[in-house]
């Protein structure tokens, strides 16, 4: 990670160094990636320049790949490692224009990241299960004001409690007043739980024009074979960016999950981590729930599917089956 040291700290640490009244570098277009590099080039002290090299914008590119292959791994502990980087990251990318569809994508990975980091400092790890014995899932102990169960038949989604905390106390996105009404209905039309459609907050913040490495895109971060197959354009125009288009697109594709492993839990899980994955996961381990399948699916899928039912329960009351 040496060219990814934190580009805020490198900077701060210029800047300190420069003589008293030094201005920064004019950046041209407003970038703070370049002033940054300005300022790291004209007056960090020959130490740190020594220890650190200042990173570029590929190395912010393959750090935006590395983060989706650790949600895409099978490993909290590797994907909590990404928290620091992650944040110096998103606040370098959110001052540079060419970055801003991904900074809206990488804003709404940190809060699993986080959360996975919350997670591994929180319990031990759990050892992995043997290929003859499937391990049994994970069921919180109760405790205090705990929120509602989630199924009454099922066993507990793991790390719901974790998710109902954290969202209990943060607001919702500026654009979800805006744009729920619109995409409440477009889901309720479709025969999905109006309630759902905050499945864009977790997605993208609400940002029409996220995007991530693996090809998704827009509130809903379809990715291209999955937006035709519902019926959307992948170009001119790109119809993921339009709210009602994508939400109908998104409706259909979580009803089709739903009426493929009957409940939503699981359709949450193949929305995120692909309906092959869970299919093979339920049958390895000879199981119906979530819960029973948790353990072998990517780090980010097991953050994914709590704190979506989560916010579900916070924003609307209701819990998903």
């Amino acid at each position: 990670m040496r060219r990814l040291f934190r580009l805020s700290a490198l900077a701060a640490a210029a800047a300190t160094a420069a003589p008293l009244g030094a201005q920064a570098p004019a950046g041209g277009n407003g970038d703070l990636y370049d002033t940054a590099k300005q300022l790291f080039d004209q007056y960090a002290p020959p130490e740190v320049k020594q220890q650190y090299d200042f990173p570029t914008r590929a190395d912010f590119d393959r750090f935006v790949q590395k983060v989706q292959d650790a949600l895409e791994g099978g490993s909290l502990q590797e994907l909590a490692q990404y928290e620091p980087q992650a944040r110096a990251a998103l606040l370098v990318m959110r001052q540079s224009p060419q970055y801003a569809d991904s900074a809206d994508w990488l804003e709404a990975r940190l809060n699993e990241i986080d959360a996975a980091r919350t997670a591994v400092e929180s319990e031990p790890a759990p050892p992995a299960p043997s290929p003859a014995q499937p391990a049994p899932p994970r069921v919180p102990v109760p405790e205090a004001g705990r929120p509602p169960a989630t199924s009454a038949a099922r066993p507990p989604i793991p790390y719901y409690e974790l998710w109902y905390r954290r969202e209990s106390g943060r607001p919702a996105p500026a654009n979800a007043a805006r744009l729920m009404p619109g995409l409440r209905s477009a889901f309720a039309s479709e025969g999905v739980p109006p309630e759902l459609a905050w499945i864009a907050e977790v997605e993208s913040s609400f940002s029409p024009t996220a995007a991530s490495p693996a090809g998704a895109r827009g509130l809903f971060q379809l990715k291209a074979d999955t937006a035709k197959r519902f019926g959307l354009s992948t170009f001119l125009p790109d119809e993921r960016t339009d709210p009602e288009k994508s939400a109908r697109a998104s409706a259909r594709y979580l009803r089709t999950l739903h009426e493929r492993f009957g409940s939503w839990p699981l359709a949450i899980a193949a929305y995120n981590a692909g309906e092959g994955r869970v299919s093979r996961a339920l049958a390895a381990r000879h199981a119906d729930s979530f819960a029973g399948i948790a353990p072998a699916l990517p780090a980010g899928t097991r953050m994914y599917v709590p704190e979506v039912c989560a916010l579900v329960a916070v924003r609307t009351g209701r819990n998903l089956r």
